[in-house]
């Protein structure tokens, strides 16, 4: 499943990687674009500190240090309530301490001097209800300083920058799909034409790489049905206008007077009449497009068929097997295939007895005694190809064997064990 949509889980994973690589990168981007801007309207505390030290160096009231504050839209939040709220669950943004140098001028019995003291004191930058606040805490002293010009940082540019990478990368991908949907349904009709439905059209009005392939698709299917059918027509009127002869040639035979001669004429056209035969079936199966007229049946009857088929003594077969074993076939011609392995059992065996059963793989086994094939068996299953030309035989036999069994999804193989030749239906 995963081999016959590869290209298709190819550009899924594209995509999601695509996705997740940008989505990653705009998420690093927000965290330091975030940073950067708290950092930025953060050193507006070295002002207010600048402010809160001169309020404390020079004593001032706090009347001066709200007026100075307010030069820059800084406001000193009053209500204790809303301070200890604000303080309890604002947001902190960033936090740092710094020291403020205080220098007075004393006198005492020696004179004047000068007095220098330093305080520590820490600012905070929250974030509350949409609003900056810097919160200066001293060892005595503090307050919370709220900031009507600056606001929280905002994603909204970001995220609506990575909406549309996102929705681009996103688009560009169901395009890439969309133009892949004709690839899909091309090869959804290439299966259906080698099912065998022949009227199947590859024609498509697309003028792109796949619409190409699609057209010379048709043109080579056209040429392809050309072909079958002239073929098909051939073989048939040629088997006819075969027939005719030999139906006469038979009839003829019998006013010979000679016995001998009337013996040898009724042979060969007995042979010709196989080979029609055999070639009929050979034209049947390689034409044979689809399984619509495969049915279940079990397998015992089957046999039982071919072996009527061939005509033979029913001592010369022996069946192994019961009768729960079922295959899902075409009846005439599976029949004639187990009847070709008989015919061909009997015929080499040293016994004149072929063995059939099934293993421990389900696989239809024929056995019987003799010696190990001269050749391999691609050798024995092209046409017209005979171990002993002097057998009554035109070579087509495993030949059928093999070309039924590849219509039913399955393979001839053989195989040789203490003495005996096993061909087996895998």
């Amino acid at each position: 499943m995963m081999q016959r949509n590869a290209v298709l889980i190819t550009v899924l994973f594209a995509l999601f990687v695509s996705l997740i690589s940008v989505s990653a990168v705009f998420w690093e981007f927000y965290k330091l674009n975030k940073q950067q801007y708290i950092d930025h309207i953060f050193t507006k505390y070295s002002l207010i500190a600048q402010v809160y030290r001169e309020h404390i160096q020079s004593n001032a009231s706090q009347i001066m240090l709200e007026a100075n504050l307010a030069v820059y839209d800084l406001y000193i939040v009053k209500d204790k309530t809303e301070k200890r709220e604000i303080i309890k669950t604002a947001k902190l943004l960033k936090k740092e301490g710094f020291k403020s140098y205080n220098t007075s001028l004393m006198i005492n019995k020696n004179g004047f001097f000068t007095k220098n003291s330093v305080v520590n004191l820490e600012a905070s930058m929250l974030q509350y209800l949409h609003k900056i606040y810097f919160y200066i805490e001293g060892q005595e002293s503090d307050v919370l300083i709220k900031d009507e010009l600056l606001h929280p940082y905002s994603y909204v540019n970001i995220l609506y920058v990575y909406a549309t990478v996102f929705a681009v990368i996103a688009i560009s991908f169901i395009l890439v799909l969309q133009k892949l949907r004709p690839l899909i349904r091309l090869r959804k009709k290439i299966a259906l034409y080698g099912q065998g439905n022949m009227d199947i059209s590859f024609c498509t009005k697309n003028q792109d790489e796949i619409g190409s392939i699609a057209n010379e698709l048709e043109k080579a299917k056209n040429k392809i049905n050309t072909i079958l059918e002239s073929r098909t027509l051939f073989l048939r009127n040629l088997m006819h206008e075969l027939k005719t002869p030999i139906a006469k040639g038979t009839i003829a035979t019998q006013m010979l007077d000679s016995p001998k001669q009337k013996e040898r004429f009724n042979s060969i056209f007995k042979r010709l009449e196989t080979f029609v035969e055999e070639f009929a079936l050979v034209e049947e199966v390689t034409s044979l497009g689809d399984m619509t007229d495969f049915k279940e049946y079990r397998l015992v009857d089957i046999i039982d068929g071919a072996i009527d088929m061939a005509m033979v003594d029913r001592s010369s077969v022996t069946v192994k097997l019961t009768g729960d074993v079922k295959i899902k076939a075409n009846y005439r011609l599976y029949t004639t295939a187990i009847k070709n392995m008989i015919d061909n059992g009997i015929k080499y065996s040293d016994d004149t007895h072929v063995t059939i059963f099934v293993n421990d793989r389900g696989e239809l086994c024929f056995e019987s005694k003799g010696e190990r094939l001269k050749h391999s068996l691609q050798y024995y299953i092209e046409p017209f190809t005979k171990e002993n030309p002097s057998k009554n035989s035109f070579g087509l036999g495993l030949y059928l064997v093999d070309s039924i069994l590849k219509a039913h999804g399955r393979v001839l193989a053989y195989e040789y064990e203490e003495g005996r030749n096993r061909f087996i239906f895998a």
